[in-house]
């Protein structure tokens, strides 16, 4: 590969790496044909943009976007893949449901909500991580539980005063 080939590969990198707010760096590495094209086929169906990358251009790429992946040039070695996501849990998702079939893809890091995870041993954490949509049902589900108690607990009481009163002072 050309030296101007591979600025042009580590410019698309950064830019890719500045734009995405989640990224994981897989092995998937000795994976057959059937099994790279399901990978494939489920990154895509997921919104996933899978790219095999080499590290040294990775690395490079990393360096060139101004925020701090140091922590990250430790698993570069090997064969790396990166999954770019704006959801952040749905890789984590997906590879564990890969894994009861095979025991690839393998993760090596992932950059999620500004933390850095390392690790295959950090997949649980990161595909039980919520999703923005699913933290703010919760927050409205919490507020809303207060509000429904006391419309249930005037209901119950049914249409009269004393009902009322009573249910009320039994609270």
């Amino acid at each position: 590969m050309k030296r101007e080939d591979k600025a042009v590969v580590i410019n698309e990198l950064a830019q890719k790496l500045k734009e995405a707010s989640h990224f994981y760096l897989t092995d998937i590495s000795d994976l057959n044909a059937e099994q790279s094209s399901l990978l494939r086929r489920k990154c895509f169906e997921k919104e996933i943009e899978l790219v095999v990358v080499k590290n040294t251009l990775l690395r490079k790429a990393m360096e060139q976007t101004g925020t701090d992946y140091s922590e990250m040039f430790e698993v570069l070695k090997g064969a790396t893949s990166v999954m770019f996501t704006e959801m952040a849990n749905v890789p984590g998702k997906m590879i564990q449901e890969l894994r009861k079939k095979s025991d690839k893809p393998i993760l090596k890091a992932a950059y999620v909500e500004e933390s850095v995870y390392i690790g295959d041993n950090q997949l649980n954490a990161l595909a039980n991580i919520k999703t923005k949509n699913e933290l703010i049902g919760d927050v409205i589900g919490l507020l809303q539980s207060p509000a429904q108690n006391v419309i249930s607990a005037l209901q119950s009481g049914g249409t009269t005063l004393s009902g009322v009163l009573k249910t009320l002072s039994e609270k």
